[in-house]
């Protein structure tokens, strides 16, 4: 019975050792891309909001400005939107 209660408290104390080791890691990387993003070395996907690098090789250029996203879907469906409101179309998802 002793060994048991021992295994069962040495299990609960590696299970909250990785959990804490997972919630700092996430936050450590919320941490980065806020920085990057201030620096200017991330921008926002205009779509899904998704902070993605400057030098992405997603990118669209709309006149002077550069969008770059997160993926092939995000700029298909801003591309979407670009095409409906030029035509005067309602855009996408609305």
């Amino acid at each position: 019975m002793l060994k048991f209660l021992i295994f069962i408290a040495a299990a609960f104390v590696l299970y909250r050792l990785f959990t804490g080791d997972k919630k700092k890691k996430e936050e450590k990387k919320e941490k980065e891309t806020r920085q990057m993003a201030s620096s200017g070395e991330m921008v926002k996907d205009p779509v899904c909001g998704t902070y993605v690098p400057v030098d992405s090789d997603i990118r669209v250029r709309q006149g002077e400005k550069v969008h770059t996203f997160c993926s092939f879907e995000c700029r298909d469906r801003f591309l979407e939107q670009i095409e409906a409101s030029s035509t005067g179309n309602k855009k996408v998802g609305e």
